[in-house]
């Protein structure tokens, strides 16, 4: 029979040391979790400055910068659909100094429309904070010889492949839905993609394009004066951030016609629970203020501020009802 092992003075000191030195890597990975941020926090927004993203990333901007004690600075990466500023968001250090402020095109319907992008959302990037939801709007041109949905009809079919539609880019929401209005009504229109919605919309006022699908809230002041016509809202009802513009999907032939544009807040996969965390109760502390969901109405995003774990469910859902639309509407990466 073996006799017991008896540890060793030595042995002892060994086990003691390796527990101080366990001991002290934790409470230092709990002093730099506690201390984030230390420095400014870099937001980026994967679309031209004026467009949707970039207003709402503005409007959380200072307030969050408030709650985590740090600058928050904007930075626009306009390009390729959003793809540009997500592959910058998806490279950077996991370390919660680089958060993307994402939307449905970069986050989901990219990938479905190009296999060949070199990042997949689901496993590269970590939802953070749901920040809210929007219509879209299909607009007109100032002189465009069509007052609502009917006459645009009307007008697309007695003019086969002449109209022109804008949109924030190839793989948007803006695309699809337009993408979706053709097959639904059965007409041809063109397609002309731009870096956000932003430069779409100067070209659809310069009469450059006839037509344009839009947030809600990229379009709002140009809505309110008049200098653009609002045809309808692309959802199955009217919205209550624009209750006076017509919802697509009520119209004949384009019954259920609903699809709308949501954001939220991602940093890079392996970041730390702990800092996500941070980042989320600082975001929820801004989309809870009255101040902000005022002001996120005002530019036609509903807040809504649910956690992490409810943008991926939500996120999982968005995916199923684009991947039918894409395959229906036949919509590839040009």
């Amino acid at each position: 029979m073996t006799a017991p092992h008896h540890p060793t003075g030595l042995t002892k000191r060994l086990a003691h040391q390796f527990r101080l030195m366990a001991i002290g890597l934790a409470c230092a990975s709990t002093a730099a979790f506690a201390a984030f941020p230390e420095k400014p926090v870099t937001l980026v927004v994967p679309f031209a400055p004026g467009g949707s993203s970039d207003n709402i990333g503005r409007t959380l901007g200072q307030p969050l910068a408030e709650k985590l004690g740090q600058p928050v600075v904007i930075e626009n990466v306009a390009g390729a659909g959003g793809v540009l500023g997500t592959q910058r968001t998806v490279r950077a250090q996991p370390d919660g100094y680089t958060v993307l402020l994402g939307s449905g095109s970069e986050i989901l319907i990219n990938k479905l429309i190009n296999p060949g992008i070199s990042y997949d959302a689901s496993r590269d990037l970590t939802p953070v904070v749901f920040i809210g939801t929007g219509p879209m709007v299909l607009l007109g041109k100032p002189g465009l010889p069509a007052n609502n949905i009917a006459e645009l009809l009307q007008l697309a079919r007695s003019k086969p492949g002449m109209l022109s539609y804008g949109s924030a880019g190839n793989g948007t929401p803006m695309h699809v839905a337009g993408e979706l209005l053709k097959m639904r009504a059965n007409i041809s229109m063109t397609h002309v993609p731009y870096r956000g919605a932003a430069p779409a919309l100067v070209d659809l006022l310069g009469g450059q394009i006839d037509l344009a699908v839009s947030t809600l809230s990229a379009a709002q002041t140009y809505i309110k004066s008049g200098r653009v016509k609002a045809l309808a809202v692309t959802g199955a009802k009217p919205s209550e951030l624009a209750p006076d513009i017509p919802a697509m999907g009520m119209q004949p032939g384009l019954t259920g016609f609903d699809l709308g544009v949501w954001f939220g807040l991602f940093v890079p996969a392996k970041t730390s629970p702990e800092v996500v965390r941070k980042i989320q109760t600082a975001a929820q502390q801004v989309l809870a203020d009255p101040a902000v969901r005022t002001r996120l109405a005002e530019q036609g995003v509903s807040a809504s501020g649910e956690s992490a774990e409810s943008l991926r469910k939500f996120m999982a859902a968005e995916t199923e009802k684009y991947r039918a639309v894409v395959k229906a509407a036949n919509i590839t990466a040009e």
